[in-house]
C-alpha cells in the first residue's frame, strides 16, 4: 500500500522506531483491489437463504444470504432485478450469481447480484447455463450466422401446438397485418418428454416441404409456444432443437413464452421474438403502414406533378410573352424597313418627279426622248404630265452639240 505516513513510535534498542500508519480509506481500497484481482470472486455462484430482504423505493434490492455458519450481504440493482421472474422474500432459498466487491462507504464486502433463481430450479438453470456455454463455444450462436427475414414474405410456416393459444395469436396478427400471406401450420408437441424430437421433426418437415408441389417457398419459420413454467418451456432448451434450428435452410424466428423467458432456441434462432404475437409482427409486414406510405407518396406525387405543371404553365406564359414581344419587335423592324425601302423606291421612281412639274416625253416609237436629235420637226410626240398626258407636234428643236 502506498501513501502511508511514518511517525515516531516507542523507543527501541537503537532509538525511536518508525511505524507505518494507513487511513481507513487506504485499507478499504487495498482490500477492494485484492477482491477484484481474484477471478473466482469476479464470477461466483452463491447459494443461501434470503434474510433482511428490502425492495427499496429506488428499485434496488438489498438482502442478506445466510447459511448455518455465516452471512453475506448482497445487493441487486434495479437494472438487474427488472428481469426477475419471481418475487424474492425472506426465508426463500436461492442461487445468486455476481461478483464480490467492497462497499467503500460502509467498509463492507458484499455480493453484487446480476442474476438470481429460486433454489428449486437451480438444477435446471445450471443445465441451461452449461448447454448455453457449450453451444456458444462451438459457434452455434455466432451473430455472423444470423439471417435477415424477407421484407415481404409470401408464405410462412409455424411449428407449434395446433391447439394452443400461440397459433391463434400468430394467425390473427398475421392475417390482420398482411391478409395475402399464406400460413402453413406444422403440428408439434411443445412440452413433455417427446417434445424435443417433435419440434426437430417439424423443423425438418418445413424445410422438406418448402418449394414442393402445392407449397410455395417458405420464407420464414416460427418455432415456439405460449408462456409457461420453466419446466414447461424446457423442450426449447434441448441441444437437438438448437442444432435443428441452426441447420434450417429457412430463417427461423424463436417465439417461446413471454418477454422475460429466454431459452437456448432463442440464442440459436436467426431472430428472437418476445412472444408469439411479436413473432408474427416481426415476420409479417403491416399492410396499413404501407398503405399509409402509399397514400403519402401519392399525395407527394400529385403535389409534385401539380407543382411541375404550374411551373410549366408559368414557363409557357413567359415563353408566350417573349414570343409575342419578339414578333412585335420583328414586325416593327420589318415595317420600318418596308417604309424605308418604300421611301427609297419612291425617290427612285421616275414618275415621282412628275408631281413637281416635270414631264416625260416619248417619241413616235414610244421611247423616252433624251436628246432633241432623236426627233424631227413635225414629229408627233406624247408628253406625260404629273396628271394625265398630251399629244404634241414638234415645231422646232434645239440641238446641243458635243
Amino acid at each position: 500500500m502506498n501513501g502511508y505516513s511514518r511517525i515516531a513510535g516507542f523507543p527501541g534498542a537503537g532509538g525511536p522506531l518508525e511505524i507505518e500508519v494507513y487511513s481507513v480509506s487506504q485499507v478499504t481500497d487495498f482490500v477492494a483491489r485484492l477482491l477484484q484481482a481474484d477471478t473466482r470472486l469476479a464470477d461466483v455462484w452463491v447459494s443461501g437463504e434470503i434474510s433482511n430482504f428490502t425492495h427499496h423505493s429506488s428499485g434496488h434490492m438489498y438482502l442478506t444470504l445466510k447459511d448455518n455458519a455465516s452471512r453475506l450481504r448482497a445487493v441487486m440493482f434495479q437494472g438487474a432485478n427488472r428481469g426477475l421472474r419471481f418475487r424474492p422474500e425472506s426465508g426463500m432459498r436461492v442461487f445468486a450469481h455476481g461478483y464480490v466487491g467492497v462497499y467503500r462507504s460502509g467498509g463492507e464486502y458484499q455480493l453484487y447480484v446480476d442474476f438470481m433463481e429460486p433454489a428449486g430450479l437451480g438444477a435446471l438453470f445450471l443445465a441451461f447455463q452449461q448447454l448455453k456455454a457449450k453451444l456458444e463455444a462451438q459457434g452455434l450462436f455466432d451473430p455472423a450466422l444470423k439471417r435477415s427475414l424477407p421484407r415481404f414474405p409470401k408464405c410462412i410456416a409455424v411449428a407449434t401446438s395446433p391447439t394452443g393459444a400461440a397459433i391463434r395469436d400468430i394467425i390473427t396478427v398475421a392475417r390482420r397485418r398482411w391478409p395475402a400471406v399464406h400460413i402453413v401450420v406444422i403440428p408439434a408437441l411443445v412440452q413433455g418428454d417427446g417434445a424435443p424430437a417433435s419440434i426437430v421433426a417439424a423443423i425438418e418437415r418445413a424445410n422438406a416441404a418448402s418449394g414442393t408441389e402445392g407449397i410455395v417457398d417458405i420464407d420464414a419459420l416460427i418455432v415456439g409456444r405460449g408462456g409457461g413454467s420453466a419446466e414447461e418451456l424446457w423442450a426449447f432448451n434441448d441441444e437437438t432443437v438448437a442444432r435443428a434450428i441452426r441447420s434450417s435452410r429457412i430463417p427461423v424466428v424463436s417465439a417461446v413464452g413471454h418477454e422475460t423467458d429466454f431459452t437456448i432456441a432463442d440464442f440459436a434462432a436467426d431472430v428472437r421474438a418476445a412472444t408469439p404475437s411479436a413473432a408474427a409482427e416481426l415476420v409479417v409486414p403491416d399492410m396499413g403502414v404501407y398503405l399509409r406510405q402509399l397514400d403519402t407518396l401519392q399525395t407527394r406525387l400529385a403535389r409534385s406533378v401539380r407543382r411541375l405543371l404550374d411551373q410549366r404553365k408559368q414557363r409557357m406564359d413567359e415563353l408566350g410573352r417573349w414570343l409575342t414581344q419578339r414578333i412585335q419587335v420583328k414586325l416593327r423592324t420589318s415595317r420600318d424597313r418596308v417604309q424605308r425601302l418604300s421611301g427609297v423606291l419612291s425617290a427612285l421612281d421616275p414618275e415621282a418627279v412628275l408631281g413637281r412639274g416635270y414631264a416625260i416625253c416619248r417619241g413616235p416609237d414610244g421611247s423616252i426622248l433624251k436628246d432633241s436629235q432623236d426627233v424631227q420637226t413635225g414629229d408627233a410626240v406624247r408628253v406625260k404630265l404629273g396628271r394625265g398626258a398630251i399629244g404634241c407636234e414638234v415645231r422646232e428643236r434645239e440641238v446641243v452639240e458635243g
